[in-house]
């Protein structure tokens, strides 16, 4: 789940209704062009298991991992056969891909940068990634364990049947990197176990620094924690009771996802407890300066959100004509006493997670045929709005701040005078849907998407956006092939820092936070910010939310007749395999072009330019991955330069496909990549971005 910006509270102009309501779609939408790019995910997680996969699998020279790690557990990867996992992602366009030969430059430099990231992580360990290729046999594992609370613990779990030569030379190397880093042998380990004491790390000079090593023929166990490592060790061979395994959460998983791997496919597995490890992230890696803002995994604890169990699942690949596939479940079970799919099945602000299933979640005719993606959900508007409350509270860290606005917009005369509630929320419906595209020449501002959210009274709906827009000064009405568009004027250059003019000449000061105008503006700058070209209408039934105007524009002259997405020939095939992972109802469907999906970024990729990008997912990631300091641009992770033209690969990509249904014990996710088809002429109109966007 993303955390919230803590630069969404400082706002710069009165917030409106429409913009409220809206928050939370717009953060869907970031979520929803994730799943979109679900190719670029599947391929750098194949990327990875190149490194991973190497040697025959054997019978297991010990317990199931899942038995073996304890139940304080709270993330877990597995390999069962790491061979037969690459040989069938080898057989997938996407393992073809990073055999081309116009690949080789990139795929070198990518292998050169993870070395270079292992020495910093893996290094620690005396690893590298290449050791990882020379020594599975059978199964390798990964596991983040929290022995004691607030303490986190990694360990490595390896089957070596077959390979006790390759360890052994592994063994000696790196033990002569752990004394390179000034490591000293401790005193006292097994003759099967070896501990190593580093010297202390400058960043947190009081945090001990260890590396225990066990290795005895057919098992290799790495670790961070000798005390870990040894109850690990001790349970090799039968397991232990409080597992991974015995944890209701996992147990739901398997039963969900297992029983949907073929006995032929080799399946990677996971499982993260997503709270339970953010906290003890936190906790284990205190940031070397402290960040300003709250404390959102306290929050999300607080909210409620914490009835997020656990998530996991399986993934695999090349099996009949999928490419990849994925079964995942989020494990939210209803609190005691509470009603499976209810609306109230969760606490406080969490009771936002209701997504009813639909029979038919399928793309409307106004979509038009050649758009980059689509996804659509399922989504109870009216309780999300209603839960929302104390999460706006607790973020701003003043109780009744969302009560204040709600008050604000309908009573202050310099304000829309508009009911939130009655006069948009009550209007909408249940069917919250994303399109996704871009716009060439490729540049940090090509990405477009629309957001289009369900209106059950289409006009009452466009009056109070009307009214909304007419009292924004950062608004303006335009008129477009019979539509009334209400685009934001972008004032991002110059944002007033002490004062903001409001409608009827008033003023209102940023420090006095008793004026009501106050709560509003500490609302609106993380819209500006995240959609700085936006555009808003009403037509098609929908209430159409877009990033920028020419992609809007483009939407309402689509014509039906022309044939939509629906009517697609790649479209329908996905469909049709969606259909068989779901065969009933669905709360969330979503189609991807690969292609035309990871273009943008690929390109900023190649350019070196990806921090740069001013898309909603490109600033996300500089929110996640920056140092949080107002106004830095991080520093781009992978060198892209090396990337061959786009059109020399662009066959490798196909479609995507993502579906969920709401089920009692939270929500149940596959997807498929399929392999690229011919059926499908060029659809894609690729629209030429205007001068002076």
């Amino acid at each position: 789940m993303e955390p919230l910006d803590p630069d969404c509270m400082k706002e710069s102009s009165h917030v409106n209704g429409f913009t409220l309501a809206g928050r939370s779609i717009r953060r869907f939408s970031a979520g929803s062009r994730r799943m979109a790019a679900l190719s670029t995910a599947i391929a750098t997680t194949a990327a990875v298991l190149l490194v991973l996969g190497g040697a025959a699998a054997r019978a297991g020279s010990f317990a199931a991992s899942e038995t073996i790690f304890p139940a304080t557990t709270r993330g877990w990867i597995s390999v069962a056969d790491p061979q037969v996992l690459q040989e069938s992602f080898d057989r997938t366009q996407y393992g073809q891909l990073l055999k081309d030969p116009v690949m080789k430059p990139f795929v070198d430099s990518v292998r050169t940068q993870l070395r270079s990231a292992g020495k910093q992580r893996l290094g620690k360990l005396g690893l590298t990634l290449e050791d990882l290729e020379k020594v599975p046999g059978g199964e390798i594992a990964l596991a983040a364990i929290e022995p004691t609370p607030g303490t986190l613990a990694s360990i490595l779990l390896v089957d070596t049947t077959g390979h006790d030569a390759e360890t052994k030379a592994l063994l000696d190397q790196v033990g002569k990197r752990l004394l390179e880093q000034k490591a000293t042998k401790v005193a006292g380990a097994s003759a099967e176990t070896t501990v190593y004491q580093l010297p202390p790390d400058q960043s947190a000079p009081s945090r001990p620094r260890q590396v225990a090593i066990y290795s005895t023929p057919g098992r290799l166990v790495v670790g961070d924690s000798p005390a870990v490592v040894a109850q690990v060790v001790s349970t090799l061979a039968q397991g232990r009771k409080d597992s991974l395994a015995s944890l209701p959460a996992y147990q739901a998983v398997v039963a969900r996802c297992g029983k949907q791997v073929p006995s032929a496919a080799a399946p990677l597995r996971w499982f993260v407890d997503p709270l339970g490890y953010a906290k003890v992230y936190q906790a284990a890696n205190p940031p070397r300066e402290k960040r300003k803002g709250p404390d959102y995994v306290a929050i999300l604890g607080r909210q409620g959100f914490d009835a997020v169990k656990g998530a996991g699942g399986v993934v695999f690949f090349g099996h009949g004509s999928r490419e990849a596939q994925h079964h995942t479940l989020v494990y939210a079970p209803p609190l005691p006493g509470r009603e499976p799919l209810a609306a109230d099945r969760f606490n406080l602000a969490a009771r936002m997670l209701h997504f009813p299933n639909a029979e038919a979640v399928e793309p409307p005719q106004w979509v038009p045929r050649d758009v980059s993606s689509w996804v659509a959900m399922q989504w109870d508007l009216a309780n999300a709005f209603a839960s929302v409350e104390p999460l706006v509270d607790d973020i701003v860290g003043e109780k009744g701040v969302f009560d204040d606005v709600i008050a604000s917009l309908k009573e202050d005369p310099d304000g829309p005078q508009i009911d939130v509630e009655k006069d948009l929320v009550a209007c909408l419906g249940s069917r919250v849907s994303v399109l996704g595209d871009y716009a060439t020449p490729v540049d940090t501002d090509s990405e477009r998407l629309v957001i289009a959210i369900e209106a059950k009274d289409s006009e009452r709906v466009a009056a109070t956006v009307a009214k909304s827009m007419a009292t924004d000064p950062d608004m303006q009405k335009v008129e477009s092939n019979g539509h009334v568009i209400w685009e934001m004027i972008d004032r991002s250059a110059a944002i007033p820092k002490l004062e903001v003019e409001t409608p009827g000449g008033s003023i209102a000061h940023a420090d006095d936070e008793s004026d009501p105008h106050h709560h509003r503006k500490r609302l609106r700058e993380r819209e500006e910010k995240l959609l700085p070209h936006s555009a808003v209408t009403v037509a098609h039934g929908h209430l159409l939310i877009a990033s920028h105007r020419d992609f809007l524009e483009r939407v309402l002259a689509a014509s039906a007749g022309e044939g939509g997405l629906a009517n697609a020939a790649d479209y329908a095939v996905v469909s049709g395999e969606m259909k068989k992972l779901f065969p009933t109802t669905t709360s969330m469907r979503s189609f991807a072009r690969a292609d035309e999906s990871v273009r943008p970024a690929y390109e900023m990729l190649r350019k070196g330019e990806m921090p740069k990008s001013k898309s909603v997912m490109g600033q996300l990631l500089n929110a996640v991955l920056g140092d949080g300091k107002e106004g830095s641009v991080r520093a781009q992770k992978i060198d892209g330069s090396t990337l061959p033209d786009f059109e020399l690969i662009r066959k490798y990509f196909g479609t995507v496909g993502l579906g969920m249904e709401s089920v009692p014990e939270g929500w149940y996710l596959a997807g498929v990549a399929l392999p690229r088809s011919q059926s499908e002429p060029e659809v894609a109109r690729r629209p030429v971005s205007p001068v002076g966007r």
